[in-house]
């Protein structure tokens, strides 16, 4: 692989002393993941080859799951268009992922410890004052933390092929192999590029909220936010605020339904926002978050507009056959935090490991219910995190007067202790009674406020 260079910032180590780079090695399974043998009974055996699975997406999903996928003895092909993609999205990571998935620091741009949570009335609450030393949330540019995942996947033996996934022949049986038509763009082809086929036993569909995998097996609509980012070049003495530092805005203004935010990247930030209920507002709700942080990024450039949909529950269909969906194509993104970066990775090392115990390492042909074990996993681990996040969402966003409130919550140690804990682990952390007693009287009495306030707002209008 050719390095990809990378500057060096002020808080990250470097993994050698040697000029800051990255090169995808090959990722040795760690000792506590062992895979079960878990084939159907009647599942035959392979002759002369070993199963074949094609990853269609380049992700943090695609990428995971064709580097455990070549890993665990399965011939995999990787297909992905924009091998360069970069998707507007804030780029935050739990700290558990950098450990979980082997990543290099080098490709960590900021170690954020502190942020900002801003009222509709602009009253601001640090947020990370119960971090410890060693904690962060870590922030990432996808185009890197996308290419070092793929190229890991290559290293541990994936074709990577730079094309369309266009559509794909659904087969009757069990044993016939799914047939992929896409086009190809690893030679000089033109701009239409090149039509080929693969013949595969198994489909992950990992294209994000656009699946065109999900389209093939009839996975159903879900609802969508629109996510509208810009990345702003700062002036190098606005840029030491946001060092360590990330900011949230809620109101009205910035997204009826989300949140606006400013986070740091390598040298430069990422001002963004997102809705679900008035897609056609988005970028009146950009100009409010930038016009809410513009005292912070005068006299920036911007360097780059993203924007692209992303989904807000899962589909209704997430498995058909031997076609399985994770990541944005399944629909995994929360609700209230609009987290997905780990969410996909997760997903897509589940489902191949599925695939992966299912198949043998690689030596049986696999049915619907060795992929189904993946859903049954992850609806069990994480689907309450789901649902909490969704009842937050409906709480705390449906009202200025509401928003207030859960910045007036946000203020207090004990709910940043619990809501760190839990993002930064990926755990449920269990809470003390006393303290959730307390947490829940002022959680109702911030919401009776924001009742009265909304009440008075009202009378004024009149």
């Amino acid at each position: 692989m050719n390095s990809i260079a990378l500057k060096t910032f002020v808080g990250l180590r470097q993994t050698s002393p040697e000029a800051p780079h990255f090169a995808a090695q090959p990722r040795l399974l760690t000792p506590h993941r062992k895979f079960r043998v878990v084939a159907g009974k009647f599942s035959p055996k392979l002759q002369g080859r070993n199963l074949r699975v094609a990853v269609v997406g380049g992700g943090p999903a695609g990428g995971s799951a064709a580097e455990t996928l070549a890993q665990g003895g399965v011939e995999t092909f990787l297909i992905e268009r924009k091998l360069d993609n970069c998707k507007p999205c804030g780029g935050a990571i739990p700290l558990c992922m950098v450990g979980e998935f082997d990543l290099p620091l080098d490709i960590i741009d900021r170690r954020v410890t502190k942020m900002k949570m801003i009222s509709p009335s602009n009253v601001a609450v640090d947020i990370g004052k119960t971090l410890k030393p060693h904690e962060y949330i870590g922030m990432v540019r996808r185009e890197v933390l996308d290419a070092y995942l793929r190229e890991r996947a290559k290293e541990n033996g994936a074709t990577i092929i730079n094309g369309l996934f266009l559509k794909m022949d659904i087969p009757k049986d069990n044993n016939t192999p799914y047939v992929l038509h896409y086009s190809s763009y690893d030679s000089k082809s033109g701009a239409a590029g090149e039509k080929r086929t693969l013949e595969v036993d198994a489909v992950i569909g990992a294209d994000g909220a656009n699946s065109r995998v999900a389209k093939s097996i009839d996975a159903g609509e879900y609802e969508y936010a629109i996510a509208f980012q810009e990345r702003v070049k700062i002036p190098d003495d606005k840029m030491v605020y946001y060092e360590n530092l990330a900011e949230m805005y809620v109101g009205d203004d910035v997204s009826p339904d989300f949140y606006g935010w400013v986070f740091p990247k390598c040298d430069h930030v990422a001002v963004g926002t997102g809705t679900v209920t008035h897609k056609g507002d988005i970028k009146k709700f950009q100009q409010a978050t930038r016009k809410r942080a513009e005292d912070k990024i005068l006299g920036g450039k911007i360097i780059r507009v993203e924007a692209h949909p992303i989904p807000e529950h899962p589909r209704p269909r997430r498995l058909l056959g031997r076609v399985a969906l994770v990541g944005d194509a399944a629909g995994y993104v929360t609700k209230c935090s609009g987290e997905g970066i780990y969410f996909a990775a997760k997903s897509g090392r589940m489902c191949a490991e599925a695939i992966v115990e299912g198949s043998e390492n690689g030596k049986r042909m696999v049915e619907e219910g060795d992929l189904r074990k993946y859903l049954e996993k992850w609806d069990k681990a994480y689907w309450p995190t789901y649902k909490v996040l969704d009842v937050l969402q409906k709480v705390f966003y449906r009202s200025n007067p509401a928003r207030e409130a859960f910045v007036e919550m946000c203020a207090d140690e004990y709910v940043q202790k619990m809501t760190f804990d839990s993002y930064l682990y990926k755990t449920v952390v269990p809470g003390n009674p006393l303290e959730d007693l307390k947490l829940a009287i002022n959680t109702i009495g911030s919401l009776v406020r924001a009742n009265a306030i909304r009440k008075e707002m009202k009378k004024l209008n009149v």
